[in-house]
């Protein structure tokens, strides 16, 4: 995705419409960095492959409005310590940030090169409340209100994993846990868990075709 020009050669950012219509109270700083996302994901992406190059022209919508999914599910409280475990480049983290100046986020990935591209991608966007590392969720010792994933693997093999990260201290409505954006059926996957939500997506992003078959799993765990 190319900047545009105008006549006086001031160059525009790419703008983020989606985002603006489904989020319409965001500051003008928070339009600002969505809109240098749709710039520097591509930009990146040419060098180092964290987005499906047949998906990157649809990035607005299968990507950064797909994480913020989240944030239509639950507003985090200032203060709220987030995870983002299996980051990838920096979904659903990189957009929550932005979306929650306020709270903290560790991203982590197992892939250097995926945490590189998130960590200069957050650099750019100058966000100040967000940490990387590169390595696996087991090694992390901190506390969090919330862990989040995106499609990263079953419901159940991330309660066993992350249980030992939340804390016990609930400061948002909702009890802390695990949330995580899927596709398709989860009955079977969520069966046997504690009692768990599900949210269609569709539902918060009613005109867009994509989220048809997207969904929203909550998993409390305190």
């Amino acid at each position: 995705m190319k900047l545009s020009k105008l006549h006086n050669n001031i160059t525009l950012m790419p703008h983020a419409s989606l985002i603006e219509k489904y989020f319409p109270a965001l500051s003008d700083k928070q339009k600002e960095q969505f809109g240098q996302l749709l710039e520097l994901y591509p930009e990146w992406n040419s060098k180092i492959n964290v987005i499906s190059r047949k998906d990157i022209d649809n990035l607005e919508t299968n990507h950064l409005l797909h994480s913020l999914g989240i944030a239509r599910f639950i507003h985090f409280q200032p203060g709220t310590k987030i995870m983002d475990l299996g980051c990838g480049g920096g979904l659903p983290g990189i957009p929550l940030a932005i979306m929650n100046p306020e709270c903290s986020f560790l991203l982590i990935d197992r892939t250097g090169k995926k945490i590189q591209v998130a960590s200069e991608i957050a650099k750019a966007l100058g966000l100040k409340n967000i940490q990387f590392r590169h390595g696996d969720a087991g090694e992390v010792k901190e506390k969090f209100d919330f862990v989040v994933s995106r499609a990263v693997m079953p419901q159940g093999d991330l309660v066993r994993l992350i249980r030992k990260n939340i804390s016990a201290e609930c400061h948002n409505a909702l009890p802390n846990g695990l949330i995580t954006l899927k596709g398709g059926e989860l009955a079977e996957e969520l069966r046997g868990l504690p009692v768990s939500e599900t949210v269609e997506l569709s539902r918060y992003f009613p005109e867009e075709p994509f989220f048809a078959t997207k969904k929203l799993a909550y998993t409390p765990l305190v």
